[in-house]
């Protein structure tokens, strides 16, 4: 029987071949991003920060590996040498066993101490260093130019070496200094690499922090237009930033303008409905009262107040600017509205600074919606106030039935109504989504949670 051919796309073979690689690269790359920081000034450092630190370490290894190592073997190969010499000499001239005239050339002319221990042994030899280009080169150079027993010491004293080579009569002893087999000032040029560098560094760090500047003053003022906080906004840094700037202040004025359109329609609305209820009243107060018109008088009523809450709620409140408000007022405030409604309202709790930016006149009805809404199905309404860390918590707590959880989110949807669910009494369905419309204005939010009365517990955090 003869085996099928593999229909299989190139391409896709190719993908998954190559698919454990791509999963394998995301994990990492995942993890990357969990360790690197998330502002954009810190990423921005990095981006400038490694390159510069990656540089000057290969620049670094690549002077301390071939320049430093090969003037080090070059310094120590003429010291080797002159050392050499000075054997060869004594060896070759006997005249001077005392090996005075030697030491006074090898003073004079080369920077030696040269020194002839007749009878004495070359030391033991010592541990050599862990890390030493001098010892290594200095070593190489005196197996390959001498070729006789030997000791240093490069270690012992901080700016001298000590050279012992075996000779028939003793120990030759040569003192030099370190200067002359070792390239000891080539820590200058490492010190003015790394100053050069934090110094561009520096600079780069300032430039970019103006240029970072605009885009988290960008950023700020929208946050705050977003909380309906009016802030003077002026584009400012790179072009690309400006042009940003310059349509976030455009869509700032359609919106804005859209809002007053939107506002003035509703106020042409509002007066011309008005006018008709009115009519209707009048009307009512001329004829005949009888139980029909009591009736009729009682759905003029309601039909007012649905009419109230229908405009607040497609109006929100936006017109109104925000301002530093001491929340521990506007909660006494509301202690004493919902006791005018019959509810028993425990001690105010506040806990933390009271004083938010926020819209005055909106909280009040976005509080004042949920405490009435406690205290229309509770005996009893609680108040709180809690400062968190750049928020401020209200929580309003009843012992009624409560709401059960599966249709507590339910709720906050317009005209939406449930058997035990707290609605207000005017039948409109939008008291809760006026609260959450109006703390989700400001950048909140409201939910509800159960309370520790035993009924339902409002919460409203709001940026602080």
């Amino acid at each position: 029987m003869a085996g099928s051919a593999d229909t299989t796309p190139a391409p896709a073979r190719r993908a998954g071949a190559f698919g454990p690689l791509r999963r394998a690269w995301r994990r990492l790359a995942r993890r990357i991003g969990d360790v690197l920081p998330k502002g954009l000034y810190a990423r921005s450092l990095i981006i400038i920060i490694a390159p510069v630190v990656l540089l000057q370490s290969v620049i670094a290894y690549t002077f301390m590996e071939r320049h430093w190592q090969l003037v080090t073997r070059r310094l120590s190969a003429s010291v080797t040498a002159d050392i050499a010499a000075l054997i060869d000499i004594y060896e070759t001239y006997p005249q001077d066993r005392n090996g005075e005239t030697i030491a006074r050339i090898a003073g004079e002319r080369l920077n030696l101490d040269l020194d002839i221990l007749k009878g004495a042994k070359l030391p033991t030899p010592g541990p050599r260093p862990f890390f030493s280009i001098l010892d290594e080169a200095l070593s190489d150079e005196i197996k390959r130019q001498i070729r006789r027993p030997y000791w240093i010491d490069t270690v012992g004293r901080s700016n001298l070496i000590e050279i012992r080579v075996a000779i028939p009569e003793g120990v030759m002893r040569i003192m030099a200094r370190r200067s002359q087999a070792y390239a000891s000032n080539s820590h200058i040029f490492l010190l003015w690499m790394a100053g050069s560098s934090l110094v561009l560094l520096g600079v780069a760090i300032l430039f970019l922090r103006n240029q970072i500047k605009p885009i988290l003053r960008l950023s700020a003022v929208a946050e705050g237009f977003g909380k309906g906080r009016e802030i003077e906004f002026k584009p400012r840094g790179a072009r690309e930033v400006r042009q940003a700037g310059h349509a976030f202040i455009e869509m700032k004025r359609r919106i804005e303008r859209a809002m007053e359109q939107r506002t003035t329609m509703l106020n042409g609305v509002s007066h011309d409905l008005r006018t008709i209820i009115t009519r209707f009243k009048l009307s009512l107060e001329l004829v005949e009262q009888t139980p029909e018109v009591e009736d009729l008088r009682r759905d003029v009523d309601e039909m007012s107040r649905m009419l109230e809450g229908y405009l607040a709620f497609a109006r929100g409140d936006l017109a109104e600017t925000a301002a530093p408000t001491d929340m521990r007022v506007m909660l006494e405030d509301l202690r004493s509205d919902v006791e005018r409604l019959g509810a028993h309202v425990e001690a105010v709790e506040l806990d933390g600074g009271s004083v938010v930016t926020v819209r005055p006149d909106a909280m009040r009805r976005c509080l004042f919606n949920l405490a009435a809404n406690a205290a229309r199905y509770g005996d009893t309404v609680a108040i709180s106030g809690r400062r968190e860390h750049r928020a401020f918590l209200v929580a309003i707590d009843d012992d009624g039935p409560g709401i059960p959880v599966a249709s507590r989110e339910e709720v906050f949807k317009p005209f939406v109504r449930l058997d035990d669910a707290r609605q207000d009494a005017g039948g409109s369905g939008l008291g809760l989504a006026i609260a959450r419309d109006i703390a989700r204005a400001h950048g909140g939010d409201v939910t509800l949670h159960d309370a520790p009365l035993g009924g339902l517990r409002a919460q409203v955090r709001i940026p602080a």
